[in-house]
């Protein structure tokens, strides 16, 4: 499971570094103990984001519904309303001796989490399957998404937690092809790479050797970033810790931090490190076709 702080960059803009600091300690302090309190073990933290595993998906599940519960209530001695997005997936590990884990799942849970959104929780229709009863009654069809290493796509599930069922869900459609094919080019150092909306995979950008696009910028992640076609858009997710930017040649500039950006036009993408035409060697020049 990972579960991180939904608007910090926001936040610590608003509020600055010590506030928020105090903030997002409480946050994960709170994350950290309804984890162990259903037998769950904190593998580490980084920045805004907690990441956990579990004995089994109940135990997960229900850690994250009371996560979920307890923040919205209110943080205490805190006015600031804070929202946190989970996203969890159920399945075998490779546990290292430090207690770190790889493998799959991390990289399906890991996904999860890229596409909730503030107050969510996301998981897949694999890890419903194995849910109580009464969860899996809270469960809805959300969404359809790629994994890298995965021929499939996956059915992606959010676990409604509120009483009232008002959060907004993506209506899945059964057929969303198009017939014209559009295309992403991206150009790095010189190298470009043409990505078509029939391809049917999702493109990897970062520093790792499995990657699509290899970045090897300064603050880049070893799987940095993500590109989907998905309903008629390229998206573009963010899977690191420092962040991606994108400044579009219409003027907009755009943090992303695990959150997932439909791209338009033209622009660049950073890995990391905010986009400076004055030093471009770092920077991937998109345009949408």
């Amino acid at each position: 499971m990972f579960a991180d702080v939904s608007g910090s960059t926001r936040l610590y803009e608003t509020l600055g570094d010590e506030d928020a600091n105090r903030i997002i300690g409480k946050v994960l302090a709170i994350m950290s103990r309804i984890t162990e309190m259903y037998q769950g073990f904190v593998i580490k933290t980084i920045g805004d984001e907690i990441m956990c595993r579990f004995v089994n998906a109940n135990e997960c599940v229900r850690a994250a519904k009371e996560i979920q519960e307890e923040i919205s209530s209110g943080i205490q001695g805190e006015s600031i309303p804070i929202m946190v997005k989970v996203g969890l997936h159920f399945g075998p590990a490779i546990l290292m001796e430090d207690g770190d884990v790889f493998g799959d799942a991390v990289n399906v849970a890991s996904r999860m989490a890229g596409i909730a959104k503030g107050s969510q929780i996301i998981t897949t229709q694999d890890t419903v399957g194995l849910l109580d009863a009464d969860l899996q009654d809270m469960s809805r069809r959300f969404d359809k998404t790629n994994v890298k290493g995965k021929e499939e796509e996956i059915v992606v599930y959010q676990v409604v937690w509120e009483e009232s069922d008002d959060v907004t869900r993506i209506e899945m459609s059964q057929d969303t092809e198009e017939d014209e094919v559009r295309y992403l080019c991206l150009d790095f150092r010189g190298e470009k790479n043409r990505i078509a909306s029939n391809d049917k995979r999702t493109f990897v950008i970062g520093r790792g050797v499995q990657s699509d696009l290899l970045c090897p910028a300064r603050l880049a992640s070893r799987t940095h970033a993500l590109i989907e076609f998905r309903r008629g858009k390229f998206h573009l997710l963010d899977q690191s810790s420092n962040g991606t930017f994108v400044k579009t040649d219409d003027g907009e500039n755009i943090f992303l931090r695990r959150q997932e950006l439909m791209l338009w036009g033209s622009g660049y993408i950073a890995l990391g490190e905010e986009v400076s035409k004055e030093d471009p060697k770092d920077l991937i020049y998109y345009v949408c076709e």
